[in-house]
Order: C-alpha cells, then structure tokens, then sequence
C-alpha cells in the first residue's frame, strides 16, 4: 500500500529529519538537535531510527516505552553504551515520532483500551516487534542485542519469542509479562497517566511532563528538570500524537499473557527494575525474571518508571554483562 508521507509518516519536513545516509548527530551533554534519521518501510509503515558507533560494533537495538520518542534515551547514555563496544540503533515506534502515524486507524474506545478488548484493535505488540526486526533487516543485520523499556520492553520480550534467532541478548527494564495481576499502575500514576496532557502548545506540553514526571519518576534520583525540559521540547517539534499512543496502549492490553512463550526462550537476559516504580510494579519485573529461563534480576532502590541518569552506569554494567554472557566479545 502506497503511503501519502503528508497524512501517514509523521513530521517528515522537520529540519534535521533526511531520508537517506547514517547520522552524524554529535553525542554529548549539551547536543539536542533534533536527530537526524532513517526510515525502513516494513509493511505498511516506515520506522524511522537512528545509529550510533562504530559499524563493526555489535549491535545493541534500543525500543522505546509508551508514546516515548527514541529521544529519551539520552544521547550521553549512547555515547556510555558506545564506549563499550556497541553499535546503538534507536528507534521510533510506529504511531509515535518520526515514524508512521496511523490516524486512518482511529481511536481506540476507552473500555476497549483499558480492558484488552480486540473491538478496532489497529495493530499488535507482534506487529511492533516485527517492526524492529525490520530495522534490523535494513541494516542487514542478522542478530542484535535488544534492550527496551516500559512497553519497549513488551516490545523486546516479543521479539525474543515470535523471532528468537534475530536477538542475541535480551535487557527488559521496568516492564512485565502481560499478566492481568500486573497490568494496573497505582491509582495516582493511572490518573497522572490519563490525565490529558495539552499539546496545543509547548509551554503547555512541557508543563504536563513535568507532572507526569513528578509522579511517576525516581524519589530517590531527582530529575534535571532542565534536561528534561529540553529533551521533551525536541520530541514536541517531532511530533506528539496522543491518539497514535491510545493505540499503543491497546496493542499492550490486547497481548495475551506472555509467561508460557518467555519460558521458552533459549536468550541470556536480564531484568532491570525500581522498586519504587507504581506504573509497572516490580513484581511485573520479578515474574519477569522468573518466567525466562536463567534471567538475572536486578532491583534497584529508590527507581521509580524512569531512567535516573545516577543508575546509568550502573544500567550500562548489566546491558554489556548480558550482552558478553552471548558471546559479544567473541
């Protein structure tokens, strides 16, 4: 199916977007330009993501959580992940930033969406999954190391069962397995979650994050406000699509319960967590961790549902951990 770029593939005439040739974004503490991407058509949708590192490196497949833009993995944090060796791809999820929007699709009816009824359901987490792949295939790459957070770690956990042979290691973090027991996030961070967040500008739109943040963040690692501001104003001039998450967030309650198929993954893994996160429980990490053969756990105190740029060393340890426990050096 042809795609019209103006109506399906998201801010394609942003300045630094281009459609062809590696990225040369810099990577430091002060870049935050929007990134430049590319785009691999997988099916109906393009998938914009970027790289970063040398190409011989290993690469290390970077998915993103609920209408979460691969912005947020902090180019600092690439750049840690690079020293180590590794080649990093981010990504967009469809429906979200640079990649394809699926307005035709509609929105989802919220009983539908909250309670995994399939009434409308525009896509699934295999779907998802096979996007990522997608990536991997334009790039020609035969296996990565995959990590992904929040629903980007769904996103890993299906890759790693419905494609085992194209992930080499498996890092899920702050994320869970599909079980209804832990698909409810605490009562304040389900009406943080809900609440509608204006987009119509971008001093309002910084100002929702910032109280999502509040509420859902670390309680021990405060956020650099500043840093938080100014990666949320590059993902607003890329492009937010509040109807695109709805049916992310669809995808993820329609999924069944993932623990039979996790059991037989044959990938070393680990399962990074905070013990204070109330969007995810951890115990949607700890039966994480027990349905996948041999995965590590690893809880962090004082973590809440983000990524606290003080565990970041910490979180690049466990990552090349895993990731040598497949061979990475060999």
């Amino acid at each position: 199916m042809a795609l019209d770029p103006a109506k399906n593939a998201g801010p394609w005439l942003l300045p630094g977007i281009v459609r062809s040739g590696m990225t040369t974004e810099t990577i430091g503490q002060n870049a935050l330009a929007i990134p430049e991407v590319e785009f691999a058509r997988v099916g109906e949708v393009e998938i914009a993501f970027d790289v970063h590192g040398d190409p011989s490196d290993p690469v290390l497949l970077v998915v993103p959580g609920l209408g979460t833009q691969m912005v947020y993995w902090d180019l600092p944090l690439v750049e840690m992940l690079t020293d180590r060796g590794f080649r990093v791809v981010r990504i967009d999820n469809r429906d979200n930033g640079a990649s394809t929007v699926l307005r035709h699709k509609g929105k989802p009816a919220l009983p539908a969406m909250m309670l995994g009824i399939p009434r409308d359901l525009a896509y699934t987490l295999g779907d998802m999954a096979a996007d990522a792949v997608g990536v991997l295939d334009y790039l020609g790459v035969d296996g990565a190391h995959v990590i992904g957070y929040s629903m980007g770690g769904m996103i890993a956990q299906t890759m790693a069962i419905e494609h085992p042979e194209r992930v080499l290691s498996l890092t899920s973090m702050m994320s869970r397995t599909g079980s209804r027991r832990d698909a409810f996030p605490g009562v304040r961070e389900l009406a943080a979650l809900m609440r509608t967040r204006p987009t119509n500008t971008l001093d309002s739109y910084l100002g929702g994050m910032e109280t999502l943040a509040a509420v859902i963040g670390s309680p021990d690692f405060p956020t650099d406000k500043e840093r938080l501001r100014q990666i949320a104003a590059v993902a607003y001039e890329r492009g937010i699509y509040l109807d695109g998450t709805a049916r992310q967030l669809h995808a993820i309650n329609c999924q069944p319960k993932r623990d039979r198929d996790l059991a037989r993954l044959d990938v070393p893994t680990v399962v990074l967590h905070g013990a204070a996160d109330k969007l995810v429980f951890p115990r949607g990490g700890r039966a994480t961790a027990r349905a996948i053969p041999d995965a590590e756990l690893r809880i962090y105190e004082g973590m809440g549902h983000d990524i606290p740029e003080q565990l970041w060393p910490r979180f690049v340890d466990e990552i090349d951990r895993v990731a040598r426990r497949a061979g990475k050096d060999s």
